[in-house]
């Protein structure tokens, strides 16, 4: 089988694609650091701008940043999405600030793997597909957004308009370490539970105090075994407050935040009508109040049929290019490829570059995925532009 010329020559570019990653990755663009943000778009803009024909759009995303629309014959029969955020968990004061090599194949940086390594994989995949033939049969937009790890909740707006154009996407998040992609994932929410008490002093006898830290405690340890009772939910007890300096007063006060994720939409009301009987038990009890606030911001993303059909050809395409055998798994964190298949709009979502230790300051890339991840994502899009089959 012969390439086109263009993605058979994507691994001769690998020192220059890992030379544009290490300059983007030495951007802080924390979620909060808009000066850095609007640094790593300005960037983006520069990289993405350069497809003939393409408009480009900065779009404005409440509290933070702005996110960048590129769009290339949005008249085509067949349309596509690429996604990706420019955002990272690295704030300006992070000590975590700079790429180095580790050795030969790995580059240790803030964000090389999540998700500025997806974002050079994506750039590197379209620049080849554009050379290819059929091309001209394929309309897409590249939509960068600034709040990918804060929960997205400026950019969305942009996704369910994107949703409405496209009719499949590609969100360039890693791979999996061992290569594998994203079949489906968990949907994410969080809620802050509240508990009131009634405050007394501590040596008060007979003691009327009703003590809000102990009835929280009680709500959580319940609520800690709920993932036991219903099967595709997890929840984690995080961050906890309460009481007073001193220790003598009964506390009237405690907080609790909860992460909570599910692998169906189906095991959303099931979850939440359970919470709330835990907190009704509390309630019923003479001076306690306890009050559940929040809920799910990233639905699940579940495979979807035109997903299933298409997998097989994904597959193709990565062996043709010599990428070793991989399938796609369920993962519990969140991505847009959750805001995106709320929608009904179908996609690959993980089909960026191989990586590990996300979110920390050990987080590396390896290199030589980048060419072969992108030669996969532009064989695919070859093949569906010459009508090989249809989406």
């Amino acid at each position: 089988m012969t390439l086109p010329a263009s993605i058979a020559r994507l691994p001769e570019r690998t020192p220059e694609l890992a030379a544009l990653l290490v300059r983007w990755a030495d951007i802080n663009s924390g979620s909060g650091h808009r000066a850095g943000l609007d640094r790593m778009r300005a960037a983006l803009r520069e990289a993405f701008g350069r497809f003939a024909g393409a408009t480009i759009e900065e779009l404005p995303c409440a509290g933070t940043a702005d996110a960048l629309r590129i769009r290339l014959r949005p008249q085509a029969t067949t349309r596509l999405l690429f996604s990706g955020h420019f955002d990272t968990v690295y704030e300006a004061n992070d000590a975590f600030q700079h790429c180095r090599w580790l050795d030969a194949d790995r580059i240790n940086g803030p964000g090389v793997t999540d998700m500025k390594g997806g974002l050079v994989t994506m750039l590197a995949a379209l620049q080849a597909f554009e050379q290819t033939p059929h091309a001209a049969n394929l309309g897409w937009e590249v939509l960068l957004t600034p709040d990918e790890e804060v929960g997205s909740h400026g950019s969305r707006p942009w996704f369910d308009e994107a949703a409405k154009w496209a009719h499949f996407y590609f969100v360039f998040e890693p791979a999996r370490p061992n290569g594998d992609i994203v079949h489906s994932r968990k949907g994410t929410g969080g809620m802050v539970v509240t508990c009131r008490g009634r405050a007394c002093h501590a040596a008060k006898v007979p003691n009327d105090g009703r003590n809000a830290i102990l009835a929280l405690a009680e709500f959580l340890l319940a609520a800690s075994k709920i993932p036991g009772e219903l099967a595709g939910v997890m929840l984690n007890v995080g961050n906890i407050r309460g009481g007073t300096p001193a220790t003598n007063v009964v506390p009237d006060f405690a907080e609790s935040e909860l992460d909570l994720r599910i692998t169906k939409v189906a095991d959303r009301a099931p979850l939440l009508a359970r919470l709330e009987a835990l907190a009704a038990a509390v309630n019923a009890r003479d001076g306690f109040k306890l009050e559940l606030k929040g809920g799910f911001n990233r639905p699940p993303k579940e495979c979807l049929p035109v997903e299933e059909k298409l997998f097989p050809e994904w597959q193709r395409a990565a062996k043709d290019v010599g990428v070793a055998p991989f399938t796609w798994v369920h993962t519990g964190g969140a991505s847009d490829g959750n805001l995106l298949a709320a929608t009904g709009l179908p996609g690959f979502d993980g089909v960026g570059p191989i990586g590990d230790h996300l979110h920390s300051d050990r987080e590396f890339i390896f290199v030589p995925s980048l060419a072969p991840r992108a030669q996969t994502v532009a064989l695919f899009l070859h093949r569906l532009a010459a009508g090989e089959y249809r989406i």
